[in-house]
């Protein structure tokens, strides 16, 4: 068994590693002085250009197939990607991804939608919970009928990320037989309003269609089978939420380290204290056990199993964990922690917000129970006696 990374692995993840020393950490001061000031922290056009500047040394599409001018990454790479890009609190991604549910998309979709998007011409989201159907997807009352040979789509999405900023989105909604996905444009006629937040992520959008009237030719895969497309959108995203926990963790609790190193009280520095000194080794084991859990969720993935229960104990363990050890790391700094100077403040309301999204801790939590319980899965996994 060997956890050794490979040259090329070791190769991408140091050039990531480069990139945020060199682009994004410089950037930190003004970005939590926009935060401050109310102003976007990372505008568009800034990001724009930090990505075709990433994409000038071939980073591109991470997880998009190199047919569509991507990547094409293995899980297990994206994963390591996400954790370096998490170190810093300027949200940067990289350019040329799409939804992956966007290649479920006929050729002509393709062109409108996929195509575009990977470009960075247009700008998508994913339109499926609703004020009453969060965990409970299903429960989903947008409607969209017939109408001739068009659909008139008819109800409220709600916590829509990119909901405010996107020109499309993909719309689940209750149609005969069963949920389907449409692809619809703003110009067909939904608005959208921001949600403000605990958090300083992109504003969520609450998104309206009264009567939006689509083609046929709108419809994402097959009529009644949008429900899959749902789930295959919300499962891949749960190893790579894990993977950013452990990039944010990994920060606070080196820069924890610091502190404790540096700062002096009674003659001595912080880190000699057992109070302290506890508090950088519970973190460090937690850090350590849920970077684990991340990667083994994505080399699942990677292998051609089925993941779903490895990521959703990932989620379910670094969500919690990434909490833990920003409210340490801002109790180490004492007020200064407390302070809207550093990014321990920040990091503190935003990754809140993680035990929440694309799942809920109850809903990872059932998901694990319930495949022990139906024999799905067994104790210790690819390594449990046959």
């Amino acid at each position: 068994m060997d956890f050794a990374l490979d040259d090329e692995e070791r190769d991408i993840r140091d050039t990531v590693r480069r990139f945020v020393q060199r682009e994004l950490l410089p950037r930190e001061p003004e970005f939590l002085r926009r935060e401050r000031s109310g102003e976007p922290g990372l505008p568009h056009d800034e990001l724009v250009e930090l990505q075709h500047k990433a994409r000038s040394f071939g980073f591109w599409g991470l997880a998009t197939p190199t047919g569509w001018g991507g990547m094409g990454l293995p899980a297990m790479l994206q994963s390591l990607i996400t954790t370096e890009l998490a170190t810093t609190c300027v949200p940067f991604r990289f350019g040329g991804a799409a939804d992956n549910i966007l290649f479920a998309a006929t050729p002509a979709q393709q062109r409108a939608y996929l195509s575009p998007t990977i470009s960075g011409a247009r700008r998508g989201c994913f339109a499926l919970t609703e004020p009453g159907a969060g965990s409970d997807a299903r429960a989903i009352t947008t409607t969209a009928r017939r109408d001739g040979t068009d659909w008139l789509i008819n109800g409220q999405k709600t916590f829509i990320t990119g909901g405010n900023e996107a020109d499309y989105a993909i719309v689940f909604a209750v149609a005969e037989p069963g949920i389907t996905a449409f692809l619809v444009d703003r110009e067909q006629g939904w608005t959208s309003t921001p949600i403000p937040t605990m958090g300083s992520w992109h504003e969520p959008a609450t998104l309206f269609l009264d009567d939006v009237r689509v083609p046929d030719s709108a419809v994402l895969g097959e009529v009644g089978k949008g429900f899959e497309l749902a789930m295959r959108w919300i499962g891949k995203g749960r190893h790579t939420i894990a993977a950013q926990c452990i990039g944010i963790a990994a920060r606070c609790l080196q820069m924890a380290v610091d502190h404790a190193n540096t700062r002096e009280t009674f003659g001595r520095p912080i880190g000699t204290n057992q109070g302290i000194g506890w508090m950088l080794a519970d973190s460090e084991t937690e850090l350590e056990a849920g970077r684990w859990l991340a990667l083994r969720a994505a080399w699942d993935a990677d292998r051609g199993a089925d993941a779903r229960h490895a990521a959703a104990i990932a989620k379910l363990y670094c969500t919690g964990m990434v909490g833990r050890v920003v409210d340490r790391a801002l109790q180490v700094h004492g007020g200064l922690g407390y302070t809207r100077e550093l990014p321990l403040e920040w990091w503190y309301r935003s990754v809140r917000v993680m035990r929440i999204f694309e799942g809920t801790d109850e809903m990872q939590r059932m998901i694990i129970s319930r495949d022990l319980l139906r024999g799905h899965s067994r104790i210790g996994g690819h390594l449990a006696h046959p």
